[in-house]
């Protein structure tokens, strides 16, 4: 059966930032490098003039400078990297995917607090994501990042994102400036990504300086990616934001699903005590979808949340808690749910969420 990951990434290298118009050029991030007493050598961008440590192609043959994940295997460089785009659609055809749904790596992170800075960096971003789709024939359809300072801008990038593969709009649960999801500021996004039928996707990550600040220990990486995306999906739902917006798709892409019996339950109650009531299908109702993991417990989720808001991604291209390479050929095999459930959430749910023709 056709398949289709609903959560892979590129990771960003210095030709991304090779799409800026010359009057942007000045934005064109700095580098730095560092050997450590290993030996082993690690690479900086200089943005918004903090030094922000990148994964890079040349520090082995897998690249393993941020860790493997137990139970995953390097990848190879040329497709990790998009080095050769062709080359991950090998790679592709070997573990059995389809499509690849890409989001960015950069801005799991807070970016700058220059507008201008932000703006340049976004638009080479979504030139060089716009040749990679071009390049990949149908095979990857990506989520394009704004100019979260500048809405005005972000309107004519997500035209341009939209005319050429993008198919989600990459908005952190809380933004630069300590925006949260909520805020009335993101209104006339959530306006255009319903005309353009592109959905909001929270994912893995904060675009807080401050939050990056008071978690950026490694053992409190959790509560630095983790918390932001859950927050945002419980204030869509307290706010009644998918009521305002009803075109408009959400996404809380890369936090699993185990969370879901505690949200719904937490959510229904503090409803109650303000007179309200929780919908009865709470994510289809509010046309929101979750991305699930092999270590959820898949028949809990089910009983709460059904399986028609339900997607899966590998994560491909990261090293971290949430990966799992062949998460989709194994899933394909997972008997806690039914053959029909498990195809529409491999590929049904994923061509509606994010209207691929």
């Amino acid at each position: 059966m056709p398949i289709i990951d609903s959560d892979a990434h590129v990771i960003e290298i210095d030709e991304t930032w090779e799409y800026m118009d010359p009057s942007e050029r000045h934005f064109k991030p700095g580098t730095s490098f560092k050997t450590v007493a290993s030996g082993e050598v690690f690479k900086y961008w200089i943005i918004g003039g903090k030094a922000m440590r990148t994964s890079w192609p040349g520090t082995g043959d897998n690249d393993q400078s941020f860790g493997l994940f137990l139970g995953n295997v390097g990848l190879p460089v040329e497709s990790k990297f998009m080095l050769d785009v062709q080359a991950r659609v090998r790679h592709m055809d070997e573990m059995g995917t389809d499509v690849q749904i890409l989001y960015p790596s950069l801005w799991t992170g807070p970016i700058t607090t220059n507008p201008a800075e932000e703006v340049a960096l976004c638009r080479s971003y979504n030139r060089w994501m716009a040749d990679i789709y071009a390049q990949g024939k149908g095979r990857f359809r990506w989520s394009a990042v704004i100019p979260t300072l500048d809405l005005e801008e972000a309107e004519r990038q997500l035209r341009f994102s939209k005319d050429n593969g993008a198919v989600a709009i990459n908005l952190r649960g809380v933004e630069t400036g300590n925006r949260l999801i909520h805020d009335p500021y993101w209104f006339p996004l959530f306006e255009w990504a319903g005309e353009l039928d592109m959905p909001i996707c929270p994912h893995s990550g904060t675009g807080s300086f401050e939050i990056d600040t008071i978690w950026e220990d490694p053992l409190t990486a959790f509560e630095r990616n983790k918390f932001s995306g859950l927050s945002a999906f419980h204030s869509l739902i307290m706010t009644g934001i998918p009521d305002k917006f009803p075109k408009t798709k959400w996404g809380i892409i890369e936090f699993s699903a185990d969370w879901i019996p505690y949200m719904f339950n937490d959510l229904k109650r503090r409803l109650e005590r303000r007179g309200g009531q929780m919908k009865e299908r709470p994510l289809t109702d509010n046309n929101i979808w979750v991305t699930v993991q092999l270590n959820d417990d898949l028949e809990q989720v089910y009983k709460y949340a059904g399986d028609d808001r339900l997607l899966i991604g590998t994560d491909y291209g990261h090293s971290d808690s949430s990966t799992e390479i062949y998460a989709l050929q194994t899933f394909l095999k997972d008997e806690r749910l039914k053959p029909e459930s498990r195809e529409r959430i491999l590929w049904d749910n994923a061509i509606e969420f994010y209207d691929i023709k």
